[in-house]
């Protein structure tokens, strides 16, 4: 990132690892990953469903349950560090500096009380408010986030929203206390295009009236091209690449970054099956030797295999975790 970028950092995660200690053995869902989150802007971490970027925002909260642990790595958010922090600093920061939006919003949402009363419940649990300035905030903030007769929907039931609406009330919640920093775990999931683009609209205002910087989450390349100003790449626990939007998609560097967009389909193109990269993503408990991309890579040649890369400098904050740039170079 720029110079700029790094000294208004809000969150910065170095060499991070989440490792989960099952019977069969260590699941190492986190291994290695650094990334940083500047203010005011929107980061996306991309990449095929297990390949840790859930974990890797829970691990910011600290909600890794048993068999999961950190075991390494730091988690600074406005310079203080969270890993090893007491529980009640933790406390204080969820919800309240750090929101979270989850995948589903239906079984997010408790179904036996209104979604106005679960909004203020978050607002009064953070900060010292009445019950009725809760309520008007609420109301406003549902306005803020574009639900419609925002007076009559604070009564509604889940059951009673639509799924775009319900998305909606999440991000109200999670933008009730005006965090700092918002996790956005794959917002859009489950929501046709319509609504997908509205969420993601919504977003970008929210950033850009609250000036919260958001962390979103997400398998789909399409999103991050929406909204995202720098992008980190995952495959198996590790980043793959990293790079600003624009020249992730203008100068794609990783093998496997390419085989996301290959997938994509292209309506205008001719009509052939769809692109899809050879392989499984490796089992966690028996990780390839070397590069974990190298049973699938069409570029891989024996020293991938042996040994693991690290991330080389492809220019411009552009991070690639392929020996093909290990000297500055590329694919040929």
């Amino acid at each position: 990132m720029s110079e700029l970028q790094k000294n208004e950092e809000l969150l910065k995660i170095t060499d991070l690892k989440t490792h989960f200690f099952t019977h069969k053995g260590v699941v190492p869902a986190v291994d290695g990953v650094s990334i940083e989150i500047p203010r005011r802007q929107i980061v996306g971490v991309v990449g095929e469903s297990g390949c840790g970027k859930s974990v890797t925002a829970m691990s910011v909260l600290q909600l890794i349950s048993r068999p999961g642990k950190i075991v390494g790595g730091s988690i600074r958010l406005d310079g203080r560090e969270l890993v090893g922090a007491d529980i009640n600093e933790i406390r204080s920061i969820r919800g309240n500096k750090v929101s979270v939006i989850f995948q589903e919003p239906m079984t997010s949402l408790n179904p036996v009380y209104t979604v106005g009363r679960q909004v203020s419940e978050a607002i009064t649990a953070h900060q010292a408010v009445s019950q009725e300035e809760a309520r008007q905030r609420v109301v406003d903030m549902f306005k803020a986030v574009g639900i419609p007769e925002a007076e009559k929907r604070y009564k509604s039931y889940p059951h009673q929203l639509s799924g775009g609406l319900r998305q909606r009330v999440m991000i109200g919640m999670a933008m009730a206390c005006q965090p700092q920093l918002l996790i956005a775990d794959e917002p859009t999931t489950a929501l046709d295009v319509t609504i997908e683009a509205q969420i993601l609209h919504l977003m970008k205002q929210l950033e850009h009236d609250f000036g919260t910087s958001i962390m979103l989450i997400t398998h789909n390349l399409g999103v991050v091209a929406e909204v995202c100003d720098y992008v980190y790449v995952m495959y198996a626990g590790k980043i793959m690449e990293q790079a600003g939007i624009f020249d992730l998609f203008d100068h794609t560097a990783h093998p496997y970054t390419k085989g996301l967009l290959n997938s994509i389909p292209k309506p205008t193109a001719e009509k052939r099956r769809l692109y899809n990269i050879k392989g499984m993503v490796p089992n966690l408990l028996r990780l390839p030797k070397g590069c974990r991309f190298s049973p699938r890579c069409e570029y891989a040649r024996p020293e991938c295999f042996e040994h693991e890369p690290e991330l080389y400098d492809a220019g411009n904050q552009h991070l690639v975790r392929c020996f093909l740039y290990k000297n500055g170079g590329g694919p040929a």
